[in-house]
């Protein structure tokens, strides 16, 4: 599972030892090897590297591209009883590219670069629209809410918990929902498919 990814070094730049499944991050929407503004050819090299790495933001696995640092307008809601606050830990990093303030290309310490997310790949710093993320997500928020299942004890459809398998120190995060290696080869880099509604219905329960 996710808490279980070993990062190796191979030579100058580290790999990425995944459980074994029939899908992987190599021609993927996330396989920039042959993208024209990463001259290293390299797939892992835009996010990770195996020495000097960013450890500025948690859950961050030896980070290789400039950290957003952009104030973000978050989700809210009256019939909401999480506490959101700004995007933290891995939906951080994934907002990093996604909110347009920084360039894909920033990377291996690199500030200057040019090329930006674009169309559908482009979230923006408003997520007043997106499902609401880095908030606590446990049994009192699921007793609160009353039409979420307790990720403590709740199946997540993938061998475990909510908690275990999905949830990043009990908090949701983007890599909650979406996969960034291509894992499970879902569309959208989704963890499983939500066809009819399967990955919503893994936490809410309607």
């Amino acid at each position: 599972m996710r808490k279980s990814v070993l990062f190796l070094a191979a030579g100058a730049l580290g790999w990425l030892a995944m459980p074994a499944t029939s899908q992987s991050i190599v021609g993927s929407a996330h396989d920039f090897s042959g993208a024209t503004w990463n001259p290293t050819g390299e797939i892992c090299v835009v996010c990770h590297t195996p020495h000097h790495s960013n450890t500025s933001v948690s859950d961050a696995p030896l980070w290789n591209h400039q950290v957003t640092s952009a104030t973000f307008q978050v989700y809210s809601s009256s019939t909401l009883n999480a506490t959101v606050g700004q995007p933290s830990g891995v939906s951080k990093l994934c907002l990093s590219c996604h909110d347009g303030t920084v360039a894909l290309d920033n990377f291996g310490g690199r500030t200057t670069g040019t090329h930006f997310v674009q169309g559908n790949d482009l979230i923006g710093t408003d997520l007043r629209n997106d499902h609401p993320i880095s908030f606590v997500y446990d049994a009192a928020l699921a007793t609160a809410d009353g039409g979420l299942y307790d990720p403590t004890t709740h199946n997540s459809g993938l061998g475990g918990t909510i908690d275990a398998d999905l949830l990043f120190g009990h908090r949701l995060e983007c890599a909650s929902c979406h996969n960034v290696h291509n894992e499970s080869g879902v569309a959208n880099l989704l963890v499983k498919s939500n066809g009819a509604s399967a990955l919503c219905l893994t936490c809410h329960a309607k």
